[in-house]
C-alpha cells in the first residue's frame, strides 16, 4: 500500500506555455480535503482546464480535476470543485490589481508536493498568445527537434 503513494509528485500543465505568454510565477498553498491529497499522491490530477479567479479578496482555482479517491467512502470529494488558494495578503492584492487592470489571467502551471509533504500549486500570470505567436512556438519546437536529431546521428 505504501508504494502506491508518492511524495515526488510534479504534475505540469503543458498547454499553459503554449496558450499563454507566462510573465510571473507564484507558489500558492491549496486548500484540500483528505481524499484529495491521497489522489494527488497517486498522480491522478488534470490541470488542463484550470484557471484562477478572485472573489471577495480571496483567490480560487476552478477547473482542476482531481480524480475521486478509489478507496474513499461517502466522504469522498467532488472531482471538479473549486478550491481556495492560500497566498499572502500582499500577493493577493498585487495579483488582483494586475488581473483587473492589464487584462492578464492566472493559470495553474504545476502541482507538486514540497519537502514538508504539503501540496503546492504554481500559478503564473499570463497573457493570451495570438495565433501567429502559437505558430512561432510550434516552429521553435520543430527546430529544436530537428537539431537534436542531427546531433544524435
Amino acid at each position: 500500500m505504501k508504494d502506491r503513494f508518492s511524495n515526488d509528485i510534479n504534475i505540469r500543465n503543458k498547454q499553459a506555455s503554449f496558450q499563454y505568454e507566462l510573465l510571473d510565477k507564484y507558489v500558492a498553498g491549496i486548500q484540500l480535503m483528505g481524499t484529495e491529497i491521497k489522489s494527488i499522491r497517486e498522480g491522478k490530477v488534470n490541470l488542463q482546464d484550470g484557471y484562477c479567479y478572485f472573489n471577495g479578496g480571496e483567490c480560487f482555482v476552478k477547473g482542476i480535476n482531481i480524480t475521486a479517491y478509489a478507496q474513499g467512502t461517502h466522504y469522498n470529494h467532488e472531482a471538479a470543485r473549486e478550491r481556495k488558494l492560500l497566498l499572502k495578503k500582499s500577493e493577493l492584492k498585487k495579483l488582483e490589481a494586475k488581473v483587473e487592470e492589464k487584462g492578464l489571467t492566472l493559470i495553474p502551471t504545476r502541482l507538486f508536493i514540497n519537502d514538508r509533504g504539503l501540496a503546492k500549486l504554481e500559478i503564473a500570470l499570463g497573457k493570451g498568445k495570438k495565433l501567429h505567436d502559437k505558430r512561432e512556438s510550434i516552429k521553435d519546437r520543430d527546430i529544436k527537434r530537428e537539431l537534436s536529431r542531427i546531433k544524435l546521428s
